[in-house]
């Protein structure tokens, strides 16, 4: 998993219709990402949407992150 979201969201839903691989849902109190469903956009974008629209920037980047190719890898099985 390389997005996580924390909990400062506020639930206001910016983030969820921005993921192009429908990785962001809404849990109990927080959105979630699934980390099976995650690429950082890879494939669509050159940046994580969801990064991008979080108005209160509670979205990090984990130390663990996969390699842009590992992100391509899953985007590809994905698609397909």
């Amino acid at each position: 998993m390389a997005l996580f979201i924390n909990e400062e969201c506020v639930l206001c839903t910016a983030c969820e219709p921005e993921c192009p691989n429908g990785a962001i849902s809404r849990g109990k109190d927080i959105y979630v990402i699934d980390p099976n469903l995650c690429t950082e956009c890879v494939g669509f974008y050159d940046q994580p949407q969801c990064l991008k629209v979080c108005p209160v920037s509670c979205i990090s980047v984990l130390a663990e992150a996969k390699t842009q190719g590992g992100f391509y890898q899953k985007f590809m099985r994905l698609m397909s």
